[in-house]
């Protein structure tokens, strides 16, 4: 018998993330017992037939009783209340961790719930599709991803190492810093292109409904992408919108004066700073495949990533 990384493990909340993770630790054998706790009864109904938790209950605290690492899921503007419902379950030694976009937040919401013989170590797993529920999770959806870690300043280092280790086990890269330097980050490379994705298919929303049809119609792959980043979970992206407001209005203050920059270029026919911005773009883009962050392939590398019904974010 393979001895698991985890004697128990509490996944506390079933959505995307939080399936994806639960399915990870069984089938790779990560976790000796797996406890998934999920608020809503009809959802912790459908864990159970789909079978890849040993508990399952709608009591985070039920779940987090005796367990090694607790993670919690849910949307970040939840997390702590959630802690407070765990914290008092938490056994000595025990690590309490999340999976949310907005570290500062959670560090904030969290760290009064845990005991002193308990450890904080939040992370964020840099992966997802627009899809949500138990059913949209699997097994692989942190495979050659990236996990960022975000320990509190005098973080007990064998937790940390226990939090990298069992994302790393997933399937995932790990990186450390720290929190509000991983909310800047975030803040460009995943929190204002959702903000501009949500504001561009609601532009196309508000037009006349004779254009609306024609929009939708005739889709190139460049709306069709947005569509798809707008359709995430609105709880989840209105939590983040929130909770990070700080980072992201820096980073649209300079995304507003950099797109002025290129209307201007547009207006007077500056062709020369168009090409030098697209150019310069475009080498990112390609930073990205190189670092197999994406593929080369027309179709972004999508269908040989996904299962049935999956598309990767």
């Amino acid at each position: 018998m393979i001895r698991p990384l985890v004697p128990r493990l509490a996944v506390i909340g079933a959505g995307l993330i939080g399936s994806s993770l639960a399915r990870a630790a069984r089938e790779k054998h990560l976790a000796g017992t797996l406890a998934v706790a999920d608020a809503d009864p009809a959802v912790c109904e459908r864990v159970r037939a789909l079978g890849f938790a040993d508990l399952v209950t709608e009591s985070a605290a039920q779940a987090a009783q005796d367990a090694d690492i607790v993670v919690v899921c849910v949307p970040v503007g939840a997390s702590g209340a959630v802690a407070a419902q765990v914290g008092p379950q938490l056994k000595p030694g025990a690590i309490l961790s999340d999976v949310g976009s907005v570290k500062g937040a959670v560090l904030e919401a969290m760290s009064p719930y845990v005991p002193a013989h308990a450890h904080l170590v939040p992370a964020h797993p840099v992966a997802g599709t627009e899809f949500s529920g138990p059913d949209a999770g699997f097994a692989s959806l942190f495979e050659n991803r990236w996990c960022i870690v975000t320990p509190p300043e005098g973080a007990d280092a064998a937790a940390v190492a226990r939090i990298v280790g069992l994302w790393r086990a997933a399937g995932a890269n790990v990186e450390t810093m720290s929190a509000q330097h991983h909310d800047l980050v975030l803040a460009i490379t995943s929190h204002v292109p959702h903000l501009i994705a949500y504001n561009i298919v609601g532009t196309a929303a508000h037009l006349e409904e004779t254009l609306t049809s024609e929009v939708i119609k005739f889709s190139a792959g460049g709306f069709r992408d947005f569509t798809r980043i707008a359709a995430s979970d609105p709880t989840m992206w209105r939590d983040v919108f929130l909770y990070n407001r700080e980072a992201v209005l820096e980073m649209l203050g300079r995304f507003t004066e950099d797109l002025t920059a290129l209307q201007r270029a547009i207006r007077y026919g500056d062709g020369d700073t168009l090409f030098e911005h697209f150019s310069r773009t475009r080498a990112i883009r390609r930073s990205i495949i190189e670092q197999g962050q994406e593929t080369a392939a027309p179709d972004f590398g999508r269908r040989a990533a996904e299962k049935p019904k999956h598309e990767d974010s």
